[in-house]
């Protein structure tokens, strides 16, 4: 298994990014928006992590874990950008 430290941080990852909480993007959420869906969207995550958890190198795990932080960081920009662009869209012409 995982060391205690590293385990903990996989695990605070995984429950910010599927479970929202007012210090974590709320990304479960906004998975709802997601384009084939809510679901498909939570299903991909799980396996996401569930295809790595037989990792025990300690600078693997680390390197995984800040590529997580950074499609979760890149998620979340890509929602606000859709956001903008929709309330653009609905108040000014072009």
């Amino acid at each position: 298994t995982m060391a205690n430290p590293l385990r903990a941080e996989v695990v605070r990852l995984y429950k910010n990014v599927c479970f929202s909480s007012r210090a974590a993007p709320q990304l479960l959420y906004l998975g709802r928006e997601y384009p084939k869906g809510a679901d498909y969207f939570r299903d991909r995550l799980r396996a996401a992590f569930t295809k790595n958890k037989c990792v025990q190198d300690p600078e693997k795990i680390k390197e995984m874990i800040a590529r997580g932080e950074f499609v979760a960081r890149e998620l979340e920009a890509l929602y606000y950008l859709r956001k903008y662009r929709a309330m653009k869209k609905r108040y000014y012409e072009e």
